[in-house]
Parts: structure tokens; sequence; C-alpha cells
């Protein structure tokens, strides 16, 4: 039975992975699709997107008519159960009062963490993201390189299915041909915006997005992605086969019970549970890694939220994937005589150089947009996006801000909800009216950018707060540097300027980009606190994800990013875990594991 209770549990396994979302669904899959023997030990409950997600429910069926509440902050549609900023019971805690130096930590609750949440933009970090503090002398440098990575990028982008294009820019990786599924046409208003935006010598491409815009060719990428195995190729071609291409019919953030968008809870854990190699334990909370008296873990140490009794999985090797925050306090409160400050922090870097992803936004009213004919918009959110454009004025110091952003974009005739009349009170023919004619109008724009790690944003364990299973919270410090503010600065003049080269009327900008920049943890990407380098004193992972204290003890989220670039990290996260995962097959077979 491959979702077990605790009295199913096996005496030891090969690999236990904590976490269940990218990090952890892609090891899962890796592991057990070569042979391994895996738990997998999710904090939350189990979630199947097939049975659940709500994709043709409209908002006028839904409480409040779907908006946002504290415990659904994305709507009641939203896919993610059991969580978000804030977790009854599960607190976390800042060392400021001031909002501007806080971190709002988003976490879920259930079977494939974030992955069934996530906005699916699935871009390629470029040559230049893994080496920054060659080209600008700021923050680090990754202990690998691009071409160390494209492989696993091809293989991901194989394996969940991205559709987009090769457009040969700057720092824009293309993937090879033939992986790539068509991307979909762009709709009316971002047209528009790319005619507009061409005269500012700015691209407009298709977005790189995690949804099938067609079906997976089942025939033959399996025995790309697993050459000489027969049983894997055979249970992938299956898995694949049971995907559906995207109609563009819902918001893909409510999950998809087709399959056509990449979850771990329907493209990852799938094939590896028909492996027969995967076990998984929901409603169990890590507490710390267990280790021997050489230093070697053993295990995982975790409350199980049934019965509320802590209770020891032991396994060969250990794989923290249950976000770069969670890990990095799992390891923190891994305490021993022997790692008084916690596992793998020797250096003293467990918890520091978080990072998120630097947001701003603007909307704006198009007049051009107005009165459109009746059309279906819906589906996979948009369908291109800016790249960052100006790599060589920056490098040449013209900017004021030493890291890029790109711009994605909403327009279009999307599903409303309240406040659809554009804010205007009324009721009768003359509301209808202006409700029609303003519909698919505005359109707004966000900007996704780099941070820069720094020494002033880190997280810790609370001396006094625990959670309710009695386990440590992390207490967060955050600071933006200048790099960033001037940053989210330049993206909102960039999108006043976008909007009124359309014809537009943008909303009012925050030209002090202290004021327009979201807070941090808002953009829900946080990478770093346990961070990968060349050298043990200066990192807490090596090349591979592997601790450097405690060789058999792999973290496998977005912890071990040395820079988190303007491209969203899930992609990378996914290829880095692949990357490890098959370092940890072949150091198990070798016998150093």
């Amino acid at each position: 039975m491959p979702i077990i209770s605790v009295s199913q549990l096996a005496p030891s396994y090969d690999v236990i992975v904590v976490g269940s979302g990218a990090g952890g669904g892609q090891s899962a899959y890796t592991l057990t699709m070569n042979g391994a023997k895996v738990l997998m030990l999710e904090a939350g409950r189990n979630y199947d997107p097939v049975t659940e997600t709500p994709m043709f429910q409209t908002n006028a069926t839904a409480p409040l008519r779907g908006t946002s509440t504290s415990d659904k902050p994305f709507g009641f549609h939203d896919s993610t159960i059991d969580g978000g900023w804030n977790v009854p019971g599960e607190p976390y805690t800042n060392a400021s009062d001031d909002p501007k130096e806080q971190f709002t930590w988003w976490r879920p609750r259930m079977l494939g963490g974030r992955t069934n949440h996530w906005g699916r933009i699935s871009l390629r970090n470029g040559p230049y993201d893994f080496k920054p503090y060659s080209r600008d002398g700021l923050g680090f440098d990754w202990p690998i390189s691009y071409e160390d990575v494209a492989p696993y990028y091809d293989k991901v982008e194989m394996l969940v299915g991205v559709y987009g294009s090769n457009e040969g820019l700057e720092n824009t990786p293309d993937s090879p041909e033939g992986i790539l599924l068509p991307p979909p046409k762009a709709r009316v208003g971002e047209l528009l915006a790319k005619k507009h935006a061409a005269g500012m010598g700015i691209p407009v491409i298709p977005i790189h997005r995690a949804v099938l815009s067609v079906r997976q060719d089942a025939e033959n990428i399996p025995a790309k992605l697993h050459p000489g195995n027969t049983k894997a190729q055979a249970i992938l071609a299956a898995s694949m086969r049971a995907r559906a291409a995207c109609f563009w019919a819902t918001p893909c953030g409510r999950g998809c019970s087709i399959k056509a968008n990449y979850q771990s809870t329907t493209v990852h854990l799938p094939p590896a549970l028909a492996t027969g190699n995967l076990d998984i334990l929901p409603n169990a909370m890590a507490r710390e890694v267990v280790f021997d008296a050489n230093g070697k873990a053993t295990g995982v140490s975790f409350i199980d939220k049934v019965s509320g009794k802590e209770v020891t999985a032991k396994g060969r090797v250990v794989i923290l994937a249950a976000s770069s925050a969670e890990s990095a306090r799992i390891l923190l409160n891994s305490i021993s005589t022997r790692f008084p400050k916690g596992v793998a922090n020797s250096s003293g870097l467990v918890g520091k150089y978080i990072m998120d992803t630097v947001g701003a936004g603007l909307g704006g009213h198009i007049p051009l947009l107005e009165n459109l004919p009746v059309h279906n918009e819906e589906g996979a959110g948009g369908h291109v996006y800016i790249p960052w454009w100006l790599y060589k004025d920056q490098l040449a110091g013209k900017l004021g801000f030493a890291r890029g952003y790109h711009i994605e974009f909403g327009s279009g005739r999307n599903m409303p909800g309240m406040g659809a009349g554009a804010g205007t009170p009324g009721y009768g023919k003359k509301y209808k009216d202006e409700v029609r004619r303003n519909f698919g109008a505005g359109m707004g724009f966000s900007g996704r950018g780099e941070m820069i790690p720094n020494e002033e944003s880190f997280c810790e364990l609370d001396p006094e707060v625990k959670d309710k299973w009695g386990i440590p919270v992390l207490r967060f410090h955050w600071k933006w540097s200048e790099h960033e503010t001037r940053q989210a600065a330049h993206m909102q003049k960039t999108f006043a300027e976008i909007i009124e080269a359309m014809g537009g009327k943008p909303g009012k900008p925050k030209p002090n980009g202290a004021d327009a920049i979201h807070q941090g943890g808002n953009i829900i990407h946080e990478v770093g606190g346990t961070i990968m380098g060349a050298q043990s004193n200066k990192s807490v992972c090596n090349q591979w994800n592997q601790t450097w204290d405690c060789p058999n003890l792999f973290v496998n989220d977005g912890g071990a990013f040395a820079s988190n670039a303007d491209k969203n990290p899930t992609l990378t996260i996914m290829a880095l875990a692949w990357r490890a995962s098959d370092f940890i097959l072949e150091e198990m077979r070798k016998g150093n594991l």
C-alpha cells in the first residue's frame, strides 16, 4: 500500500525524502524509477487533484463569491489546503516590527506542496545566473555552470511538459530542438502590448510554462529519459498517456483534474508509486535528522500528526526537500553533542542568505480593449512575457542596480470576480453596460527580479516560540538592499511607459522603490538558507546538493541556491534534484553511501 500509516513503515529504506513538492517529487521519481526503496514524509494530508480540483465551479457558487480570505489568500477555489502565509498552530516570528523588514512565509500542508498552486512558469537560469559574482562582483558564484545543469533542464522539460519557443536572446536559454511543446496563441491584449513594446526596444515572447499544449510523445520520450530501463519506460509511457492536453478552461492555480499542468501529485508521484518502490506517509511533521555515533544520518524523527506521537524512520540516505526555510529549520533543530549548532552547520551558514524574488506591479486601463466581443481567454495565465532586455546597459553601470527582472502581464476576459465594474457602485442597465464595456480592458504588469543575497536576510530558531508539536519555530530577519528597491522603481517606470505606449492610462506608479517593492516572501519564491559552494567553510552544500558535514544528507529544494535569478526557481529545483539523485544512485552503487 503506497499511501501508508505509521504502523506500516518498513524497518529501513534506501532513501528518506522529506517533502513532496518539486524537489521531493523529482527526487522520489528519479530514485524509484531506478530501483531505490524510498519513504516520502509529507507534513500535510494526502491530496488528489483528479478528484479534488474544482475546475468548473464558478465564483457565483463559492462562499463570498470566491474572494480572498485569511485562510484562502488566493480565493476560495485556489488549490492550497491547510496552508498559506499563516498556518494555525504553526507560527513563525520576525525579529523586526517594521513590515518592510519582515518576511512572510507561505507553507502549504498537502501532498505535492506548492506544485499544486504555482503559476507553472518554467524559465531556465542562464549562464550569467550561475556566475553572477564573476560578472558584477556581488553575491556568490555557484560551483556549477549552466552546462552542468542544461542536460537536466532537458530531462525535466521532457518529463513534465513545457511549452514555449526558442528566441536566441541573451542569457535566456533555448531548449534543444523538439523538447518544448508549441506555445499557445497570444491573446489580443498581449499582441497589443507586443506591438507597442517593440517600438521601445522591449521584446515580448512566448513564455515557457509547464502546461501541455498538446499531448506528450509517450512513444519516444520514455526511452530518452530512461535508456535501457524497460520497466521505467513502460511506467512513464502509461503515466504520460493518462495526461490530457490543456483546453484553456480554468485557472491553473485551482489544480488540474485532467493532469494537463505539472503538479508533483499528477506527474512525479503516480509513476514513482507505480514502481512499487515508494511509500508515502502523510501527516508526518519532520522534527530533526537523527545520527549515529560517527555523525552519519540514520533517519528522520517526526511527529505523527494523527496520534501526536514522535516516531523515527530509518534510512541509508536522507534528502530534505521540505522548502528552503523548512529544511533549514529541520537542520537547525537537529542538535547533538556532535552538532551543537545543528547538523551541516559547521560553517554557521544554515539559515543564512535567504532570498525571495523582487516583485512590484502596476495596472492600467486600455481604451482600445473596451467593448471586445465575448470570447474565452481563460486558462494557463499569460501566454507571453518580457525577458530582461538590458544586460548590456546594466553591465555598463547605466541603471544603478546590478540585476535584472522579467515582466509578466495579464489581459483578457478572465473569470470575473467582485469589482468587475471597475469599482463603480451601482445596479441596473447602466451598471451592466459599464461592466461589459470595461471587462477585459484592464491590464496588469508584474515584475519578477533578482535579489542579491545579503547578510541581513536570514532565519534562525526562535529561542522561545514553539509550534503546536513542540518544535522550535523560525525567526526571520529581512532587508532589501538598494539594488532591489531601485530595481522595483525601474519596474514601475517601465510599466507606466508600456501602458501609455498602448494608449492606456496607468495607475499611479510609486517612484520610491522602497514603497513599490513587495514584502519579502510575498512572491513565494524563497530560496537559499543552505547555499551550495566550492568551499565547506563558505557554504552548506557542495555542487551535488550534498551537505559538507554529512555525506549521506542532501538538500534537494531551493535551499541550495547560491543566488536567486529573475527566472522562477521551480524548474531549476527539479533539475538540481534530478542531478543530485543521479549522484546518489551512483554513490550507492559504489558503496560510498
